[in-house]
């Protein structure tokens, strides 16, 4: 199947956007396709920086600056050693302060990550040490749709392997 389509699946079963949106709670996608995963972070500014407005001063500014540096790290996802996965460059969305935004827009932090595997069968889960950068993340949903089938579960910084 192709990855356009197993992302049209993965959001059939996903929750509307920002609809669990909670202070430290992150979302995660995983969608795995033959010898590629794809992977999306939804990060609330709050969990990531502490606010989800503006920054104010040059040590808010600088705060969002490392923030995006910290995230365009694809080593933050580790999958499988042994599935020989190389990763691709992440795409980082910050918000976008002074634009015109809805009510119900929580400043998210929007990443993508993706990698070619050259040992797929081997590929048996994906390791973030993303609790370790951010502290006021203290879990991430993660759902994931691959070979193995559909899954959830919560990761947490004592708990940060998805497995299948």
């Amino acid at each position: 199947m192709h990855p356009i389509h197993l992302l049209t699946l993965l959001a059939a079963f996903a929750l509307p956007a920002h609809a669990q949106h909670a202070h430290g709670e992150g979302k995660l996608d995983v969608v795995i396709d033959k010898d590629s995963i794809a992977i999306s972070l939804e990060l609330p500014l709050d969990a990531a920086v502490g606010f989800e407005r503006a920054p104010r001063n040059e040590r808010e500014k600088a705060a969002l600056a490392a923030t995006e540096k910290t995230l365009a790290d694809a080593a933050l996802f580790v999958p499988t050693p042994a599935a020989n996965c190389k990763a691709q460059t992440p795409k980082i969305v910050m918000p976008a302060f002074g634009a015109k935004v809805g009510a119900d827009d929580h400043g998210d932090v929007d990443a993508s990550y993706s990698y070619r595997c050259a040992n797929p069968a081997a590929l048996k889960g994906i390791e973030t040490s993303i609790f370790k950068s951010f502290k006021r993340l203290y879990r991430l949903e993660a759902q994931r749709v691959g070979p193995a089938g559909q899954g959830k579960q919560r990761l947490t910084p004592k708990n940060p392997l998805l497995n299948w």
